[in-house]
């Protein structure tokens, strides 16, 4: 990863950990649902976009690489590679 996108990635998993900290804490406290599924979907929301941030990491350096390859067998498994994972994304 690169390093710029990896001291990101660890300051949005450092916030992410924080706020999911805070659910517990609402829900050991019997806070209100909605307040409760709010909170939730901001944690969605901020694994989206750290997934984001992954993804593009590893497209400009694993799949470039791969994809400038003369090996065609390498080219074809990163490509299948990332298909995979959007196929699998489907199926959650």
């Amino acid at each position: 990863m690169l390093a710029q996108n990896r001291e990101e990635a660890l300051r949005r998993l450092k916030s992410i950990e924080g706020h999911v900290r805070g659910v517990t804490r609402m829900v050991e406290e019997d806070q209100y649902c909605i307040d409760v599924i709010r909170q939730i979907r901001a944690i969605e929301g901020a694994l989206e976009k750290l997934n984001l941030l992954v993804l593009e990491s590893h497209l400009q350096q694993c799949v470039a690489t791969a994809v400038h390859s003369d090996d065609a067998a390498e080219r074809e498994r990163v490509i299948r590679e990332l298909l995979g994972l959007f196929e699998s994304s489907h199926e959650l």
